[in-house]
C-alpha cells in the first residue's frame, strides 16, 4: 500500500475531510490532496504531525505486523475482587490502541456490579441470558434476554440481577 492511500484511509476512518485534516495539521488542503495521491512526499516532521491528528504514530503507521483478529475463549482474562455473585471476563486482552473494552458479565440471582461513577465513553450491553436491572442516576431500567442497552458513561450506573436465574451479558465500553 502506498503512503498516500494509507493516509487517506486513516483520514476517512476518522471522518475528516481533506480540509479538516489540513486545518488540524496547519497545512493546505491541496497539500493533503497531493499527499494522498502520492504526488508529494512529506517531511518526517510533517508526517508525524499528520499521524498525531489521525491518532497514530510512525511506528504503528509503518508496522507490517498483522493485528490479532480472533480471540479464543481460553484466552479470556478473569477480573478479580468483584462483589459476590459477579463474574467478569475480559474478552480481548493485550490489544494496543483499542477503543473498546468487551466483557462477558455473569450475575447470580440478586448479585450486582459495583456502582461506577462518571467516566468518558459509552456503554453497550446485550443480555444473553436472564434479565438485568440497569440503574442510571438512580432510575431503574429492565433489560430481558435478547434486549440490549446503551448509555453514556457520564452518569452513576450499575447492574443488578433481579431474577431467580443467572444473567449473562455481553458488555462493551468505549474507552
Amino acid at each position: 500500500m502506498k503512503l498516500g492511500s494509507k493516509l487517506k484511509r486513516l483520514r476517512l476512518a476518522r471522518g475528516y475531510t481533506q480540509e479538516e485534516l489540513a486545518d488540524r495539521c496547519d497545512l493546505s488542503r491541496s497539500f493533503i490532496s497531493q499527499l494522498e495521491s502520492d504526488k508529494v512526499s512529506p517531511s518526517v516532521e510533517t508526517l508525524e504531525r499528520i499521524l498525531r491528528v489521525l491518532g497514530t504514530d510512525l511506528k504503528h503507521f509503518f508496522s507490517d505486523e498483522q493485528k490479532k483478529i480472533i480471540f479464543k475463549k481460553d484466552e479470556r482474562v478473569p477480573v478479580y475482587d468483584l462483589p459476590k455473585g459477579v463474574n467478569i471476563e475480559i474478552l480481548m486482552d493485550a490489544v494496543e490502541d483499542k477503543e473498546l473494552d468487551a466483557k462477558i458479565v455473569e450475575l447470580e440471582p440478586g448479585a450486582q456490579t459495583e456502582q461506577e461513577g462518571y467516566h468518558d465513553g459509552d456503554e453497550f450491553g446485550y443480555v444473553i441470558e436472564g434479565s438485568v436491572d440497569i440503574y442510571i442516576d438512580g432510575k431503574r431500567y429492565r433489560a430481558n434476554e435478547g434486549d440490549c442497552f446503551y448509555y453514556s458513561g457520564d452518569c452513576i450506573h450499575y447492574m443488578r440481577n433481579p431474577g431467580k436465574e443467572k444473567a449473562k451479558i455481553l458488555w462493551i465500553q468505549t474507552i
